[in-house]
């Protein structure tokens, strides 16, 4: 069985053309949601190949980014796009983050819980690295029946899936997470919630 480490780095090179959002007017109207100002630190958690990097930076107006990604593939095609120097990579696993404590604004997750193997334990390292107050964002741009569809499709990722909005409210909260929010349309699913 195929790690998602080793699936991801298999479709780096073919993921900006035939598998990445390419809507770039539905990525800009769901960064616009990001609660995320000026000079912030974010942490986009699950970068892949930085399909949203540009949305997030034009949300931040300086700042410092941080990219990580469980797949060095991605990173590499990450970094070959040559963003702003504010933009740094790092390839870890969300559950076990080389970052020191508390020193976020917002994480953000595009299109990428359902492939953390251990949601609880990402959302309690996510959380582990916020600033208090800091905030935590879950967005897709299609539906949740929508992305959970493909994947089960997808026999290396059948198994991840996207909760449903009881089941992600639940996790954030057991998380230790304040002034949850959790949103699944047509347009998109967009999960939010606040360290206190």
């Amino acid at each position: 069985m195929m790690t998602i480490r080793e699936y991801f780095n298999s479709k780096a090179p073919i993921w900006d053309e035939v598998i990445a959002a390419k809507d770039g007017a539905k990525l800009g109207a769901l960064a616009a949601r990001l609660d995320i100002a000026s000079g912030w630190w974010v942490l986009d958690v699950g970068t892949g190949t930085g399909v949203f990097v540009p949305h997030l930076l034009k949300r931040m107006d300086g700042g410092r980014l941080v990219c990580v990604d469980i797949a060095e593939e991605m990173l590499k095609r990450a970094r070959a796009k040559n963003f702003p120097q504010n933009v740094e990579y790092l390839h870890a696993d969300v559950v076990s983050l080389p970052l020191s404590e508390g020193i976020f604004d917002a994480v953000v997750c595009y299109s990428s819980f359902p492939h953390f193997q251990d949601k609880p334990g990402a959302l309690a390292e996510m959380r582990r690295v916020l600033k208090e107050g800091g905030r935590l964002f879950i967005c897709h741009s299609a539906s949740r029946e929508e992305i959970n569809n493909i994947h089960r499709s997808i026999p290396a990722v059948e198994q991840d899936v996207l909760p449903d909005g009881a089941e992600m409210y639940q996790m954030l909260r057991a998380a230790g997470f304040d002034d949850i929010g959790v949103e699944d349309s047509p347009g998109g699913y967009f999960a939010s919630a606040v360290k206190r």
